[in-house]
């Protein structure tokens, strides 16, 4: 009986935790890839920016920043609703992680090749897009992925601004319950979720590793 009564809140959690997931996922990896290719270009004043913007995000939590677009800004001019306040935190963040992720597989790659490509009659821009950042995404795919998985988790901490996401659902229903049982439910949800996106991403390394060696 209990656990009909929960299908639809844990549906509806379900719906605005992907929803999160692939937004922050769809804006945030190609913005990375982006970046991360402009910070291969070496540029002074922009890799300054980069750095400085990579080690605010990665060295305060996720949660602080949320909370700070969300309440901080407005004292700063800038108001943001709810939704808005949750994709920006979690795009600026994950791709501030990506970036370094791309990057460490950009700098993995030989410079010899680059010159021979050059060599060969390639542009630096060619060179760079055909040849090294294809080489790139291959070698650092297992860290993207292990970051995918680690963003499906860190959807749970919208919770504090009261978006009913699948861990409020949970926690609303343990409270009317009185039984720790919801969150079993909610665990075992995240659990298929994470095993769907790993599952999804090994198929896409294989096919990947099929590819790069054809």
């Amino acid at each position: 009986m209990m656990i009909e009564k929960l299908m639809i809140p844990f549906f509806e959690g379900c719906l605005v935790t992907l929803r999160v997931f692939f937004i922050t996922l769809v804006c945030s990896l190609p913005l990375a890839v982006v970046l991360a290719s402009i910070q291969a270009a070496n540029i002074k004043l922009l890799n300054l920016f980069f750095k400085v913007f990579i080690m605010i995000e990665r060295g305060t939590p996720l949660l602080l920043q949320m909370m700070f677009v969300f309440f901080g800004l407005p004292y700063l001019g800038i108001t943001l609703d709810r939704d808005s306040a949750i994709y920006v935190a979690f795009i600026l963040n994950y791709t501030a992680y990506f970036m370094e992720i791309v990057r460490g597989g950009i700098q993995s790659i030989d410079k010899g090749q680059l010159e021979a490509c050059q060599v060969l009659g390639y542009s630096r821009s060619a060179s760079f897009s055909r040849i090294i950042l294809p080489q790139a995404l291959y070698a650092c795919f297992p860290s993207i992925g292990n970051e995918v998985l680690t963003l499906i988790k860190d959807t749970s901490l919208i919770t504090v601004l009261g978006a009913s996401e699948l861990l409020k659902a949970g926690r609303t229903a343990v409270n009317t319950y009185a039984t720790a049982t919801p969150f079993i439910y909610v665990g075992i949800i995240y659990l298929l979720m994470t095993m769907s996106a790993e599952f999804i991403m090994k198929k896409m390394e294989k096919r990947m590793a099929k590819s790069y060696r054809g």
